[in-house]
């Protein structure tokens, strides 16, 4: 046991040589430029071909407010969280655009609030995929 213990010690006081060596040397040399900044349309675009939608503060309090229509214990009072998680769910259908049941599926799961931690029925998980369809995914 003590040898094993003396090892440790060991091996974590070369790791920890070595860290505050390497910290010392100048590698800038060998760090890679920043990639080129894009613009916002390209920014957006990009996006966009991900699935990600770039909603705007109306689109997104329309969500919410659809959200709210359905159930007002859905974003429970936290717009931003609910604006997030529906961004959330643009990607789910974009990368699954022609299986609604694991669309609602995920959003049964993502839309947890305190009184429901377990998630959302299938039917409410359905008027959520609806709603971020209709307010925030970009076409699809």
């Amino acid at each position: 046991m003590r040898t094993r213990t003396t090892t440790t010690a060991a091996l974590i006081a070369a790791t920890l040589l070595l860290t505050l060596t390497a910290c010392g040397e100048d590698d800038t040399a060998s760090k890679p430029s920043a990639p080129p900044s894009l613009t916002d349309e390209q920014r957006s675009s990009a996006r966009a071909a991900a699935g990600l939608p770039d909603p705007t503060p109306e689109q997104e309090a329309a969500f919410v407010a659809a959200l709210d229509a359905i159930d007002k214990d859905i974003a429970h009072g936290k717009a931003d969280k609910a604006a997030s998680r529906g961004r959330s769910q643009c990607q789910t259908i974009h990368d699954w655009p022609k299986d609604e049941a694991k669309q609602v599926s995920l959003a049964a799961q993502r839309f947890t609030s305190p009184t429901h931690p377990e998630g959302r029925t299938p039917e409410t998980a359905a008027k959520i995929n609806a709603a971020a369809l209709e307010h925030l995914c970009p076409a699809h």
